[in-house]
């Protein structure tokens, strides 16, 4: 038995009073098999005939006529109401459309006043019903050309439009809408004397209506 000395205790004394290493060996780390040695990997295919050649590549073209530029989409009409006026030297007919710009129906004869009253009160109605356009008629001669009425319904125009800011003012051709306006009341029996309190109304009327269809005929 071999000799023992007393601070030689515990198992790594043991170990190496037995003739064994105090720390075992590592086991040697295995290397990847060489690359001859890996299994190949199959990707399926597939089998394409290609005795008849590729397929011709097709190219089809639209004609555009650029002759008046680009298309543009339609344009969608301006949703709002829309106030129409029918301007005259002592009354002013008011008209007013629905939401959608649809149909006009009258509003209220406004009398025209030195002290700019008149403008005051259209200024309100564009304020409290939320008018997103205001149209005015510009009264013509049949042959088209404008005269004082005509120059009137500018000026006037032009107040307006300094006065309710980002709200549009259109200027529009209303010859013969009296005419119209008065043809429509007599036909719903209203005679000269009955007409005389909205006939200003019903020729704003006139003025706005022809305004819409024309708007939803171009969009």
């Amino acid at each position: 038995m071999p000799e023992q000395h007393p601070d030689e205790t515990g198992p790594m004394e043991e170990r190496r009073v037995q003739g064994r290493p105090a720390v075992p060996p590592s086991r040697p780390r295995q290397s990847p098999p060489p690359p001859a040695a890996r299994q190949p990997v199959h990707h399926r295919t597939e089998q394409i005939d290609l005795r008849a050649g590729f397929p011709p590549v097709r190219n089809e073209t639209t004609e555009i006529d650029m002759s008046q530029g680009l298309p543009l989409p339609p344009r969608r009409p301006r949703q709002g109401r829309r106030l129409g006026l029918d301007v005259g030297t002592v009354r002013i007919g008011v008209a007013l459309s629905d939401p959608t710009g649809m149909l006009a129906s009258p509003l209220e004869t406004v009398e025209r006043r030195r002290d700019g009253g008149d403008l005051d009160r259209i200024v309100a109605l564009v304020e409290e019903h939320e008018v997103t356009e205001v149209i005015v008629g510009e009264p013509r001669h049949l042959s088209g050309a404008s005269g004082a009425s005509a120059r009137e319904a500018r000026a006037y125009s032009r107040s307006l439009a300094g006065r309710i800011g980002t709200v549009p003012v259109h200027l529009v051709d209303e010859r013969l809408s009296t005419v119209t306006a008065a043809s429509s009341l007599r036909a719903n029996g209203l005679d000269s004397r009955a007409q005389r309190p909205v006939i200003d109304q019903a020729a704003a009327v006139v003025i706005l209506q022809t305004y819409l269809d024309a708007q939803r005929g171009r969009s």
